[in-house]
């Protein structure tokens, strides 16, 4: 099992601290959820329909022709290896490492490459996956430039998988609505902007020989009842989702000014998270922890540099803290 944030219960038993007294900063999660209703009995009572609308509001919403739920993006991460021959794949990095790992477990032959060699490069390759915001690296991509990629990939039967993860706050930037186009793979989260991550939800888009391979291979009930009863609405209220793409803007430019200010400016970000590279990241991430703030850390090598991500504070006592506490830490790390 590869490593990710929001391990909250662990670092509370390592360094000691009560969970209700941390700073949890460690993921991209939205911390400003969308309203959970109460769920009828009868969505734990009955099997999960197809039927139900969800697909028809999920389309609306991502402005794609077509989608397939999926238990979060990342069941289709590790399903789409699996429907193509041994193939030559280029990876974004850094990047969210279960991508690697999905394509590099099929048996594929797989390169990790900063985003600029993996388009510059692109022949060499029948598979390109990015990240788009890029997690943890925040790099940003033109339309025309994912489509000119795809283009490339798709005239010998290639894929452009694009993960959108991340891209809900900027729909506008989204490839969902071009996703009717062979060899164009788009995958939604819905756990970061609605701040439902426990719900494991997400969509594929894409062709229709795409989405019913990937859905022979995970099999009826990708998602639960009451995670489809839930979905029905958080899709549909567009004035929530307004309000929310406004808010996540101004708490990610508040976040980044908040670091550039401590001195961490080497790094990019979007409106879920900030990431900074640090020479002494490992050392910084333990001195936020003892003190009850909680990053992520990633591990170094030969794509990554010593870096931490840092997650939105959900209020203004949140900014504070991790002021205040950003102080204490780098002053300990420069003595």
């Amino acid at each position: 099992m590869l490593e990710h944030g929001g391990r909250l219960l662990r670092a509370a038993n390592r360094y000691g601290i009560a969970v209700a007294d941390w700073l949890d900063l460690s993921t991209g999660i939205s911390p400003f959820a969308w309203p959970v209703p109460p769920v009828p009995a009868a969505a734990w009572h009955r099997l999960p329909e197809d039927d139900d609308g969800l697909v028809d509001i999920a389309r609306d919403y991502y402005g794609a022709p077509r989608l397939l739920p999926v238990a979060g993006s990342q069941a289709a991460i590790q399903a789409l290896p699996r429907l193509r021959e041994r193939s030559r794949v280029g990876v974004i990095a850094p990047g969210y490492a279960e991508h690697t790992h999905a394509w590099r477990a099929a048996g594929h032959e797989v390169e990790r490459l900063h985003a600029r060699r993996l388009s510059d490069e692109v022949a060499r390759f029948d598979v390109v996956v990015l990240i788009h915001p890029n997690n943890p690296g925040g790099e940003r991509f033109e339309r025309d430039a994912l489509l000119e990629l795809h283009a490339r990939l798709a005239s010998r039967g290639g894929w452009l998988v694009v993960d959108e993860a991340f891209i809900d706050a900027t729909p506008e930037r989204s490839l969902c609505a071009d996703s009717g186009r062979n060899g164009l793979v788009v995958l939604r989260s819905v756990g970061k902007f609605f701040g439902l991550a426990g719900a494991r939800a997400g969509f594929v888009c894409a062709v229709p020989a795409v989405l019913e391979s990937l859905r022979e291979r995970l099999g009826p009930w990708t998602l639960s009842g009451p995670t489809r009863h839930v979905l029905l609405q958080a899709l549909a209220d567009r004035d929530w989702q307004s309000a929310a793409r406004t808010r996540l803007l101004a708490a990610g430019a508040r976040l980044g000014a908040l670091l550039d200010a401590h001195g961490l400016v080497d790094g990019a970000g979007c409106a879920y998270f900030q990431w900074r590279r640090h020479p002494d990241a490992p050392v910084l991430h333990d001195a936020l922890a003892r003190r009850g703030v909680l990053v992520r850390c990633f591990d170094t090598d030969e794509a990554t540099p010593p870096s931490l991500r840092f997650g939105l504070p959900g209020d203004d006592a949140g900014f504070a803290r991790l002021d205040r506490t950003l102080h204490e830490a780098l002053r300990e790390v420069a003595a």
